[in-house]
C-alpha cells in the first residue's frame, strides 16, 4: 500500500512539475512575442513545446531539424537568458527534434481548451439546410427540404482557423449562433475576397444553431433564391414560396452580388428581409463587397444591408497561411514537413481554397503512393498550381525575402556593414541572385551598394562552400531558392 502511495506521490510532483513549466513558458512566450512580434513568434517559435528539466538544463522541442537549427541559431541564447530570468536554477537550454504527444504547445493548449465545450458534443451527419424548429411546431409542415442547400458539415466554428485577418468576422458570427437576432447584429453582412472564408462562417452558423435543435434555418446561394423564386412564378406558387422563406428562424443568403441587375429578384428578397427583421428573425449575407460598393443593387436595400453589423475579412497573412495549413495536415494524419507548409504559404497568397486543394492533392498524392510528401514532390504535384503563380524574380525581391528570412535590415543589403549577421545573408542575397536572375557579377554589385564584382564573386563561392560543408544552411538557402524561384 505505501509502494502506491509513493507511485501517486511521484506522479502528482511529475504533474505539479509540468504544471509550473507550463505557467513560465507562458511568461516566456509572451515575453517573446513582445520582443520578436507576432509574425516572428508564429513562423518560428509557436511549436517549441516544454520538456523535461535535468538538474541545471531544460529540453525543449521541435518537429523539425530545420526549425530546430534556424531557431538555435537565431534564438537559441535568448531562450536560455530567458528560461534563466524565469527560473534561475536553470541555466542550460537544450533544443531537440520531437514532440511528445503528452505536452502540446502552449496555443495548441488554448485552442483545445476553447474548442472543448463544442468538441464535446457529438458529432452528427450532413443537416439539411432547413430544420424543423420542434416536433410539435407546426413550422415542421412548412419547410420543404429542397427549400435551401445543404450545410457542410466540414465547415464548422471548430474548424475555421482564426488570425487577424478573420477574427472580427469570426467574432461576429459567433455572436450571432449563439444569440441570434441580437441588437445590433442583425442583419450580419460578412463580405471579402474569394476563399477568405466567408461561406464557411455562414455554414458555421447553421451548424451551430441547428445543433440546438430550437430554431429553422435556411441557407442558400443569392442564384439559388433567384431559381426559386422563379420557379414559384412559373408554378404559380409565389405565396408558398413567401410564406415558407418568412416562416424561417435564421435566413442566410451567400454571394448577394449576383443580385446585380435583377431588379423583380431584389424587390423579392427587400420584402423577405422587412418581413424577417421585423418579425425578429435573423438574417446573414455575404457578398464581395461592402454595402456601400455593391453598385447595382436598389438604395434601399443597400441601406437596409448596412444597418446591421458589418464585417469584412481581408486578404491572408503569412502566419494565417501557416496555421490553415498545419490544421489541415494535422486532420489528415499525413506527415508534411514544416518547410513543405512554408513554400505553399509562400506561394500561394491569394485563395484559401486553393492553397487548401493544393495540400489535399499533395496529401492524395502521398497516400495514393506511399510516399513522403518533400519539396521535391511538392514541385512536381503542383506544378501548375506553381506555373499559375510564377513570376520574374528580381534581385529586388531577393533581398527583401532573405531580409526577411534572416530577421535584418532591407538597408543592410547596401549598407557598409561587415559584421557576421550581416554579411552572411547579404552574401546568400548575392548567391541568389546569381542563380535566378541573368545578371552579371557586376550588374549585381551594383544592386548591393556599388559593390565591387570580385566581392560578389566572394559572397557567391562563400555560400557554395557554406551549403557543401554545413547541410542545414543548405537546406535553408535551398528553401529560400524555391520559394523564390517557382
Amino acid at each position: 500500500m505505501t509502494g502506491g502511495l509513493e507511485g501517486y506521490d511521484a506522479v502528482a510532483e511529475a504533474n505539479a512539475q509540468k504544471s509550473v513549466l507550463a505557467i513560465h513558458w507562458s511568461r516566456i512566450c509572451e515575453r517573446l512575442k513582445a520582443e520578436v512580434g507576432e509574425v516572428e513568434y508564429r513562423t518560428w517559435l509557436r511549436q517549441i513545446t516544454v520538456g523535461p528539466v535535468e538538474e541545471d538544463e531544460i529540453t525543449l522541442y521541435l518537429p523539425t531539424r530545420f526549425l530546430r537549427d534556424w531557431v538555435r541559431g537565431q534564438y537559441g541564447d535568448r531562450l536560455g537568458a530567458l528560461w534563466h530570468a524565469e527560473v534561475p536554477a536553470i541555466r542550460r537550454v537544450e533544443l531537440q527534434v520531437a514532440r511528445p504527444s503528452a505536452q502540446p504547445a502552449p496555443d495548441a493548449v488554448a485552442q483545445e481548451a476553447s474548442a472543448a465545450p463544442a468538441a464535446a458534443a457529438p458529432s452528427e451527419p450532413a443537416v439539411p439546410a432547413v430544420a424543423p424548429v420542434a416536433a410539435e411546431s407546426p413550422r415542421q409542415a412548412e419547410v420543404r427540404s429542397d427549400l435551401a442547400a445543404p450545410l457542410e458539415p466540414r465547415f464548422t466554428f471548430d474548424t475555421f482557423v482564426v488570425g487577424k485577418p478573420n477574427e472580427f468576422a469570426y467574432a461576429c458570427a459567433r455572436r450571432v449562433a449563439e444569440r441570434p437576432s441580437s441588437p445590433g447584429f442583425n442583419p450580419l453582412f460578412l463580405y471579402g475576397g474569394v476563399g477568405l472564408g466567408k461561406t464557411h462562417l455562414m455554414h458555421a452558423i447553421g451548424a451551430e444553431l441547428l445543433r440546438g435543435g430550437k430554431v429553422s434555418v435556411a441557407y442558400m446561394s443569392a442564384e439559388k433564391f433567384m431559381y426559386r423564386f422563379i420557379g414559384a412564378i412559373r408554378s404559380q406558387s409565389t405565396l408558398e414560396f413567401k410564406d415558407q422563406l418568412r416562416s424561417v428562424d435564421v435566413l442566410m443568403i451567400d454571394d448577394l452580388q449576383f443580385l446585380i441587375g435583377k431588379d423583380n429578384t431584389q424587390d423579392e428578397f427587400f420584402h423577405t428581409f422587412n418581413a424577417l427583421v421585423d418579425a425578429g428573425r435573423q438574417i446573414v449575407v455575404s457578398a464581395d463587397k461592402s454595402p456601400s460598393d455593391l453598385s447595382g443593387l436598389e438604395d434601399r436595400l443597400r441601406t437596409r444591408l448596412g444597418c446591421g453589423m458589418v464585417a469584412d475579412i481581408h486578404a491572408t497573412t503569412f502566419e494565417l497561411r501557416i496555421s490553415i495549413l498545419e490544421a489541415k495536415a494535422a486532420a489528415s494524419g499525413v506527415v508534411v514537413p514544416a518547410k513543405v507548409l512554408e513554400f505553399l504559404a509562400h506561394k500561394i497568397t491569394s485563395n484559401v481554397r486553393e492553397l487548401e486543394g493544393a495540400l489535399n492533392r499533395l496529401i492524395a498524392h502521398a497516400n495514393l503512393f506511399g510516399r513522403p510528401v518533400t519539396l521535391e514532390a511538392t514541385q512536381d504535384v503542383l506544378h501548375d498550381i506553381l506555373k499559375a503563380h510564377d513570376r520574374r524574380v528580381t534581385i529586388e525581391e531577393i533581398q527583401r525575402k532573405v531580409a526577411e528570412h534572416w530577421n535584418t535590415r532591407l538597408t543592410d543589403m547596401f549598407s557598409a556593414r561587415r559584421g557576421r549577421a550581416v554579411a552572411r545573408p547579404r552574401q546568400v542575397a548575392m548567391y541568389l541572385a546569381k542563380q535566378l536572375t541573368s545578371r552579371s557579377y557586376p550588374e549585381i554589385g551594383r544592386k548591393f551598394g556599388n559593390r565591387d564584382h570580385t566581392t560578389v564573386m566572394y559572397g557567391v563561392t562563400k555560400v557554395e562552400q557554406l551549403m557543401a560543408q554545413d547541410p542545414a544552411f543548405a537546406e535553408d538557402v535551398e528553401l529560400l531558392r524555391r520559394m523564390l524561384e517557382t
